[in-house]
């Protein structure tokens, strides 16, 4: 892990170093939004873009209306749990 990423996201670095230490970076890249990126709830989180290892001619990210769509299932499911319903219904 850079130095950079530990000094801009302290709380967030040692969650994404462990990661890569257990999986790889391969799989950090291609799991970082239903695994890591979660963690902003609770601490600052880099953009899958900002993590050293990420190649843009290599790798994809999200683009805002896509994390939109992600924020907005997150909270319907957030409320599916809160009322005890099922989607849809």
């Amino acid at each position: 892990m850079t130095d950079s990423l530990r000094d801009d996201y302290p709380e967030a670095a040692p969650f994404i170093q462990r990661a890569v230490e257990e999986h790889g970076e391969e799989w950090v890249l291609e799991h970082y939004y239903e695994q890591l990126y979660p963690l902003g709830r609770v601490m600052a989180m880099p953009d899958k873009d900002e993590l050293p290892f990420y190649e843009p001619e290599e790798h994809d990210t999200m683009t805002e209306d896509e994390k939109v769509e992600m924020y907005q299932a997150w909270s319907e499911y957030r409320e599916n749990l809160r009322t005890g319903t099922k989607p849809d219904e």
